[in-house]
């Protein structure tokens, strides 16, 4: 089923093979993405498939990791439309991923004399990156109401960039422990106005920065994606299996694209074990009416059960993707794969990055 081809949204889709959102750090110090950047991903790009890309910050505000890119501005929209050029001359359709980090920053990395924020203040033991490498978080602050309405627009002003910059749709980051992760969840979310408490009062921002996106870019063009048993960063819930299934719900007001699901076989960015069965999907699957696509360190084998299990519609790599530029056609032609540099996921230049050889190459 994974060479079969499915309608997503508003695209024909010619397999149900993903490129994952992948952070890789290799933009300017000035947030904007690179020509190294447009060469990566025009690699990956094949006809009918569907990218991802790597998480776009909205604004300074949002930061957390130096060599991330943003779109909060007309440079980094120029650049972004370099690569959606590049991209849609091999045929793929590509999603920007749309990302505000939370807590994960530092004061190096945000406008002066700001700290991070979250839903509220509490002890956080998460890294941001500088110049300095990877660093302990700074001390952080909960959000005003006022500043909650802000940080909507910011989401709403940069998904109105992307349309500028050629992307096909975006999808939310809503997973990983960052800023709307951190809203969902009751470990990080202790407010007691209409923000925190209640699941609905929870889930309101989520659900208020969706609506913001689908305004800018109708049906069919906003994917939602999310962690229901992820504690990366030492984010919890009391009750996941009720949080995410009343999530599950509330999103099916909306026509997105497809809910993007983090499998428990991941535990941040390690897989906990190959073997594990997805859970998350299959629970979700008869909640959530829409299209579904899963991650998490899935073999081609998995991805076919899952698949024929009809848990998920569609299925994202990661690793093999920074690892293999051709992995759709290795895959349907049953050709080894090449093996990923751990070390070079985060750091340097093309080395890791656009170097690794395609099949024929070889």
């Amino acid at each position: 089923m994974l060479f079969s081809p499915f309608n997503m949204g508003k695209f024909t889709l010619f397999n149900r093979i993903v490129m994952a959102p992948l952070t890789r750090l290799r933009a300017d110090e000035n947030d904007v993405p690179t020509a190294l950047m447009r060469e990566y991903y025009s690699q990956r790009a094949t006809k009918g498939a569907l990218i991802i890309t790597e998480g776009a910050i909205i604004s300074r505000a949002a930061r957390g990791f130096l060599n991330a890119p943003g779109i909060y501005n007309q440079l980094q929209v120029a650049e972004w439309q370099k690569i959606t050029s590049a991209v849609h001359a091999k045929g793929s359709v590509i999603f920007l991923q749309l990302w505000h980090v939370g807590l994960k920053s530092h004061i190096d990395l945000l406008p002066t004399g700001t700290l991070p924020v979250g839903p509220s203040k509490i002890n956080y033991f998460g890294l941001a990156r500088t110049k300095n490498g990877l660093v302990p978080a700074s001390p952080n602050r909960a959000l005003e109401n006022n500043e909650i309405a802000q940080i909507i627009e910011d989401y709403r002003e940069a998904s109105k960039l992307a349309k500028e910059a050629g992307f096909d749709g975006v999808e939310l980051h809503g997973a990983n422990g960052y800023l709307v992760d951190l809203f969902l969840q009751d470990g990080t979310n202790r407010r007691t106005d209409q923000y925190g408490g209640s699941l609905e009062n929870r889930t309101r921002f989520l659900l208020e920065v969706t609506q913001a996106l689908i305004d800018v870019w109708g049906n069919g063009r906003v994917g939602v994606r999310l962690s229901p048993s992820g504690t990366y960063g030492g984010v919890y819930d009391s009750d996941p299996i009720t949080l995410f299934s009343y999530v599950a719900q509330m999103l099916n007001q909306f026509n997105l694209a497809y809910l993007h699901l983090i499998e428990p076989r991941m535990d941040g960015t390690d897989i906990k074990e190959i073997g594990l069965k997805p859970v998350a999907a299959n629970r979700l699957r008869n909640i959530y009416k829409g299209n579904i696509i899963v991650a998490g360190g899935f073999s081609q084998k998995d991805a076919e059960e899952i698949l024929e299990d009809g848990d998920a519609d569609l299925v994202a790599f990661g690793r093999n993707f920074i690892a293999n530029p051709d992995l759709i056609e290795r895959m349907r032609n049953g050709f080894s794969l090449n093996e990923y540099d751990r070390k070079t996921f985060i750091e340097g230049g093309e080395h890791g990055y656009t170097d690794y050889p395609f099949y024929k190459e070889l």
